[in-house]
């Protein structure tokens, strides 16, 4: 079993940056691939970015963040994380953390594990 606990939501203007965390526990993380997913009131849960587990870890972006956001990973401190830079209020949603033993994770069937979730506000 693994545990996620994401963190680093809050509310920010229009332009502003946050990051979040996402802390795994309860197994080997360094073989984990590792996603964000958000989620908007009213839609179904969307990609967002993937690092894969293994030596150097390849990303994948979905295209509305790209130049934006940036997904890396400490395998030492069983974490990953989100630097979100010039947020829009369209970036408002809550924030998943999902893993999975294997592959980069691509979409929501991927996902074996999820954290609770972080609210990130945008204000305009």
């Amino acid at each position: 079993q693994v545990q996620l606990v994401e963190s680093g939501g809050g509310l920010v203007q229009a332009g502003g940056s946050l990051r979040l965390s996402c802390v795994a526990s309860g197994r080997t993380f360094g073989s984990f691939g590792m996603a964000w997913f958000r989620q908007a009131p009213g839609r179904e849960r969307e990609f967002v970015a993937a690092v894969s587990w293994y030596g150097g870890g390849t990303t994948l972006y979905t295209d509305s963040v790209k130049g934006r956001f940036t997904i890396s990973r400490d395998n030492a401190k069983n974490t990953v994380y989100l630097q979100m830079n010039s947020l829009k209020p369209e970036d408002t949603a809550v924030y998943y953390c999902a893993a999975r033993s294997g592959p980069l994770i691509r979409t929501t069937r991927d996902s074996q594990y999820w954290g609770q979730g972080t609210q990130v506000t945008v204000s305009s």
